[in-house]
């Protein structure tokens, strides 16, 4: 038996690549049934200032044919607490490039109130979609 029964974690999915596969992987070893969501082109662009590369349906078709993931669901907002409110995980998988980051020690307090877990995974070392682009971005030229 696993050690959760609902698992949560979200991201943009951009440019898909093995840091993407591999917190998806690592959560669905620790809960039952995965729910990842996927933000929106809209929310992208709000927070990042820019537009993702594949667009928010195709992104989602992607991570719902990973393996690991049992539900796919828009990311809309980047509030955590009201995403735990609609879909009651029992623990949210964060990469730990955000731990001690403002957003996420207030995010610990309100879910430590409600009895839900945060598990930080460790980064992917020398991967990420910018990187990604970067990579094209020189192989294009």
């Amino acid at each position: 038996m696993k050690q959760y029964k609902v698992g949560y974690t979200t991201g943009v999915f951009d440019l898909f690549h093995v840091g993407h596969l591999n917190i998806l992987k690592k959560a669905k070893e620790q809960c039952e049934y995965l729910i990842v969501g996927v933000s929106t082109d809209d929310l992208v662009t709000e927070y990042k200032s820019k537009k993702p590369t594949i667009i928010y349906e195709d992104r989602k078709t992607i991570v719902e044919g990973i393996r690991y993931v049992d539900e796919v669901v828009p990311q809309i907002s980047r509030n955590k607490f009201t995403a735990w409110e609609h879909l009651l995980f029992n623990v949210m998988f964060v990469g730990d490039d955000w731990k001690g980051n403002a957003l996420f020690n207030e995010l610990e307090k309100q879910f430590n109130e409600v009895d839900v877990d945060i598990v930080y995974f460790p980064y992917t070392k020398g991967v990420s979609s910018t990187m990604v682009k970067e990579k094209m971005d020189r192989v294009m030229k």
